[in-house]
């Protein structure tokens, strides 16, 4: 095994320098700094200089040469200064072609200042690594540079100035349509940026305030100048610009304050003129690319969105109460109430992306304006279904029916008088039921569970029971056929019985009439079958409900006639002779005066005339004479002769209607009696509070002021004899 021996004395002593070594070192170096700057070749090559700084930063020498470098640099820089010290300072701004030569003049200067100072950090690179990095107070080269620069070209209160007014200037131009140097505006301002405080307090600043002053001026004119759409599209055009500024050339950081002030000038100090100069007209319109707009940018300013919530719900209110309150518009009410459901749901789906607070408004403003105008609403949409659920209703399909069954429901709900809904759609649903009418049970079912399912088993109980007699109705008809086959004389008239439940039915007024021997005869018959099976109930024929069909003979052949029982009795008298007087007519029959007078007319004024009236006219007068029109021509085998019924008349209107608040008046007895009975003893207003709450109808103080002097009366409460607005249940 060999073993070495090192000399020792090579690690502990460093090689003296040669005596000039670190002045020669620095004067190449000083050279090589001085071709940078001056853009010359250099003499030497660059790894030869940085192998010169290497070597001098390990014999100690990296504070002095910090120092000396700083200084060449240092005086560069300050060099610098005088071309724009000589540079004609003008006070104008708008003298812009003097004014761009100076920014492409500074520009240069510091595009030449940055390269330089990368070429000089290269070759000064080992003292950055290691003499500077260990000296946290002492800036790196790049920052040494920098430094320089801000102080001695930037700082120059005139070259600053003249520099940020000449960005300004061209930033104006560019806001006034005018095609700018943008990459001049991106170094400029990354320059400022990089030169750390300057940027922030010597240029944004007044960047902000005349951008403020830009925009206050240009939203008051345009305010003036535009419709609100084109507005809008401006206002969103100029934030697609400054948002694109930021992007291309501005400092980040000026982002939120910039366009917080655009939106500020534009949008914010104007959005109540802003809805009321247009936003009725472009919901009027469906303007819903305009709307979607309006909601995007007011959801960007504060406030914004509930000053427009308030202006969409006047909108609804408004224009619904046009729909509501004039009653020449009836006949197209609910039509037009789901056609502006639809229209604004439209709206918030796609313009108000779903806002729950503009759905709930929404339903609170429907509400509001549907009840200004109390009860006729209900009656409407309780006819308006009645006219989809009728057979011969031409929505064609069980989709869309039920879809606008939906509808309808959603509209029901918003109305406060429910019972009012509930009795004109009980009286149509009974026509439906007892005339066979409906356009399909399905579509009545599911109605009715829409109901139910909205206002409880109670509101539909009748209504279902309605359903139920019908169908009982039926089994008990199979049962008669077969009793009918066992009698000895089942006559030759072939007799149907619906049998309604007095208290689910609408109430019919009983009319006594004439019926022939035979009628009577099967009338009896029918009593004695059912009576026979339900002892203790008692049967009362409602003769305006009665049809029939009876066969007729003429010249032309023979024909049938659908007609209803005051229709029958009528016809029935021809057999018996040729011609009648009115008077006759009405002595035999036994029908009310008005309700024979429509009837005759159905007979002899209508499309098919049975019967001839003399003199001829389409009103019956007393004294006119009816006479069997032998000659009778009908393309049909089977005629249906409409009763000419008024519609609906006045007088059933105005009864259906009464029997509701008479409904109303027992219902808010019977609430006082109950909350009497529980409390024992209440003051007046908050047993009226109690009935608010209670009641399921819209109703005034001064009737429910009423309705508890009533009870006083009739002794199921007193007043307190010491205070008159406290009372006490009585037992």
């Amino acid at each position: 095994a060999a073993s070495f021996q090192l000399p020792v004395s090579s690690f502990t002593e460093r090689p003296k320098l040669p005596d000039n070594y670190t002045q020669d070192t620095w004067q190449k170096l000083h050279e090589a700094v001085g071709a940078i700057q001056s853009s010359v070749s250099i003499k030497y090559n660059l790894e030869e200089l940085y192998q010169a700084v290497e070597n001098l930063c390990s014999y100690k020498v990296s504070a002095t040469l910090y120092k000396q470098l700083r200084q060449v640099c240092e005086d560069h820089v300050k060099a610098q200064i005088l071309q724009f010290r000589e540079y004609p300072f003008l006070v104008h701004r708008n003298d812009s072609l003097d004014s761009l030569l100076f920014l492409k003049k500074i520009n240069k200067c510091w595009q030449d200042h940055c390269r330089q100072m990368i070429m000089i950090r290269s070759i000064f690179l080992f003292l950055d690594r290691t003499y500077v990095l260990q000296n946290s107070m002492l800036p790196s080269i790049w920052d040494m540079g920098l430094e320089l620069f801000r102080n001695h070209v930037i700082s120059d209160k005139q070259v600053q100035n003249k520099t940020i007014d000449g960005i300004l200037l061209l930033i104006e131009r560019e806001r006034n349509g005018e095609a700018v140097d943008r990459s001049l505006l991106r170094s400029l301002l990354s320059m400022l940026s990089d030169l750390q405080q300057v940027y922030k307090e010597s240029f944004e600043q007044r960047f902000l305030e005349e951008t403020n002053c830009l925009y206050a001026a240009e939203g008051q004119r345009l305010m003036q100048e535009r419709e609100v759409p084109e507005y809008l599209h401006h206002v969103n055009k100029r934030l697609e610009e400054e948002g694109d500024r930021v992007i291309t050339y501005l400092d980040h950081s000026t982002q939120k304050p910039l366009i917080a002030c655009v939106e500020k000038q534009l949008l914010g100090e104007h959005l109540k003129a802003i809805l009321q100069k247009g936003l009725d007209n472009l919901l009027d319109e469906n303007r819903i690319s305009d709307l979607t707009q309006t909601y995007q940018l007011f959801s960007r300013v504060k406030g914004g969105q509930q000053i427009l919530l308030q202006h969409w719900s006047e909108y609804i209110k408004n224009f619904g109460t046009t729909i509501v309150v004039n009653p020449e518009k009836d006949k197209d009410m609910v039509q037009e109430l789901l056609d502006f459901k639809d229209k604004v749901d439209h709206i918030i789906e796609v313009c108000f992306q779903k806002n729950e607070k503009f759905i709930n408004l929404m339903k609170e403003s429907f509400e509001t304006f549907i009840n200004k105008r109390p009860n006729k609403p209900a009656e409407l949409i309780a006819k308006y279904v009645d006219s989809k659920l009728r057979a011969g209703n031409k929505e064609a399909t069980d989709e869309e029916l039920e879809r606008i069954l939906d509808k309808i429901m959603i509209i029901f709900r918003f109305i406060h008088g429910k019972d009012v809904f509930e009795a004109f759609y009980k009286k149509d649903l009974a026509k439906r039921l007892l005339v066979g009418k409906s356009a399909s049970v399905d579509a009545e079912k599911s109605m009715l569970s829409k109901l139910k399912h909205e206002c409880g088993a109670a509101f539909t109980s009748k209504l279902e029971g309605m359903f139920k007699d019908m169908e009982l109705s039926k089994d008990v008809m199979v049962q008669f056929k077969q009793y009918m086959q066992n009698q000895s004389d089942p006559g030759n008239i072939d007799l149907t019985v619906n049998i309604l439940t007095m208290g689910y039915w609408p109430t019919y007024t009983p009319m006594e009439v004439h019926l022939n021997s035979e009628m009577i005869k099967l009338q009896e018959v029918f009593k004695t079958f059912y009576l026979g099976k339900h002892s203790g109930r008692k049967l009362q024929w409602q003769t305006t409900l009665g049809h029939a069909v009876l066969k007729a003979e003429f010249k032309e052949g023979k024909k049938e006639f659908q007609v209803s029982l005051f229709q029958t009795l009528v016809l029935l008298m021809f057999n018996e002779g040729d011609e009648f007087s009115f008077e006759e007519i009405k002595m035999a029959t036994g029908v009310e005066d008005s309700e024979l007078r429509r009837t005759l007319q159905s007979l002899a004024c209508g499309k098919a005339r049975v019967l001839i009236k003399n003199p001829k006219g389409k009103d019956v007068e007393d004294g006119d004479k009816f006479i069997f029109n032998g000659d009778f021509k009908h393309k049909l085998f089977r005629i249906k002769i409409n009763q000419i019924q008024m519609k609906e008349t006045v007088e059933e209107q105005v009864s259906t209607t009464e029997r509701v608040f008479q409904d109303r008046q027992y219902q808010i007895d019977a609430a006082i009696v109950r909350i009497m009975k529980m409390r024992k003893t209440l003051g007046h207003n908050l047993l009226v509070s109690e009935l608010y709450n209670q009641l399921k109808f819209p109703v005034k103080p001064g009737d429910l002021k009423k309705r508890i002097e009533s009870l006083i009366d009739r002794d199921y409460m007193e007043r307190d004899k010491d205070n008159p607005n406290q009372y006490h249940y009585v037992a």
